[in-house]
């Protein structure tokens, strides 16, 4: 089961709570999801604190996440996880026109 979402915020912290609000999203859909959810914010926050300060732009936010199983999903999503995938891209661009 897999998602992938982009956010833009005008600062790193909302950046973060952006990403953080999408995962619940993804969790609200994709229970399952809710067994790589730290990881994956983690893995976003990590690539966001990369990024310089900048007042004058703002912030872009990629996220990608996947994870694999073998059996029939069980209603309480406790498979046995034999794949998963996470990757988070950060960068700065220029805030919309106004």
């Amino acid at each position: 089961m897999s998602y992938s979402f982009q956010v833009t915020a005008p600062t790193k912290a909302a950046a973060k709570a952006a990403v953080a609000a999408k995962l619940d999203e993804v969790v609200a859909s994709q229970a399952i999801h809710a067994r790589d959810k730290a990881a994956a914010l983690a893995n976003a926050n990590a690539a966001i604190d990369l990024l310089v300060d900048d007042a004058s732009s703002h912030v872009a936010v990629s996220c990608n996440g996947c994870v694999g199983w073998r059996e029939v999903l069980r209603e309480d999503v406790s498979n046995d996880l034999h794949s998963a995938s996470l990757s988070s891209s950060a960068s700065l661009v220029a805030p919309p026109a106004t």
